[in-house]
């Protein structure tokens, strides 16, 4: 069975304040970005939604502005537009790699970044990278705006702290300044148009020859992207010239929980994030 339009009823407002009027008026109303996510339980005739939020034609919610301390992306932000940024390019290099692996060229001109953290995916592409570089979300409703760290914002597999009256508005990324180690690696069955079996992402500050600063996250071993706190914690303070890689290797098993699915099995998950983590390492090492 397809998926039928004319069963569906969507609401399109004119500006912020009239969708915010609608998400409270209308809490089970799904909100509707580029739709990418969307497309393809829809054609199968697996969406369960009838009524949704058309938020694409939201201004307020476009447009990536820098200042001195950081760079705030909105929601509605394409990935084509991520890649194409040069400041994004230089101070935030994982996110634009993650916007590159992100589906095909009409993908990337369609999909938004708020609509693929709320989307929910443990094997979405850009999650990882905005923990790595310590991101937070901006929650707006009638009832005013609160931000959120990223890192506790998925709460299990496909829930998160998002209110039935809220809407995420802007992604916020702290500048990091000049140096610093980044990550992004994506392992799938293709090099591109394909979801992540598993993905790493880290962030690394290194002052006196030691890891001063560390975040580490993945994609796709757990029900929600993760941070790897435990081999944040075996790998924090080291000179690089002693890193330890067995106790990091050890850790990393303890913060995955992969499960076997289609696209891979629990055992190729762990082997696979072991290995880019011992690439990341190295990296960093000869860095």
């Amino acid at each position: 069975m397809r998926g039928q339009p004319a069963l569906c009823e969507v609401l399109t407002p004119t500006g912020l304040n009239e969708a915010l009027s609608l998400r409270a008026a209308h809490p089970g109303a799904r909100p509707l970005a580029g739709g990418t996510d969307l497309m393809v339980p829809f054609a199968a005739g697996r969406l369960p939604d009838r009524l949704f939020l058309n938020l694409w034609g939201l201004e307020e919610l476009r447009g990536i502005h820098v200042t001195e301390a950081a760079a705030t992306l909105g929601a509605l932000t394409l990935f084509r537009e991520i890649a194409a940024h040069p400041l994004l390019q230089r101070e935030f290099p994982n996110l634009v790699r993650s916007a590159k692996v992100t589906g095909a060229l009409a993908i990337q001109s369609r999909g938004s970044l708020g609509g693929n953290i709320a989307n929910g995916s443990p094997a979405a592409d850009s999650p990882p990278s905005l923990l790595a570089y310590g991101a937070e979300l901006e929650l707006t409703s009638l009832r005013g705006s609160r931000w959120v760290p990223y890192a506790g914002f998925h709460t299990g597999y496909k829930q998160s702290l998002l209110a039935p009256d809220e809407l995420i508005t802007r992604i916020r990324l702290v500048r990091p300044g000049d140096g610093g180690f980044h990550y992004f690696r994506k392992v799938g069955t293709r090099q591109a148009q394909a979801i992540a079996k598993v993905s790493l992402a880290a962030w690394v500050r290194v002052a006196d020859g030691r890891i001063r600063e560390l975040r580490l996250a993945l994609g796709s071993v757990a029900p929600m992207p993760i941070r790897a706190q435990g081999t944040e914690g075996v790998l924090m303070g080291r000179p690089l010239t002693e890193l330890p890689l067995e106790a990091a290797l050890q850790a990393l098993q303890a913060d995955i929980s992969p499960i076997d699915d289609l696209r891979s099995s629990a055992k190729f998950r762990r082997r696979v994030a072991g290995n880019l983590l011992a690439d990341m390492l190295r990296g960093l090492a000869s860095a």
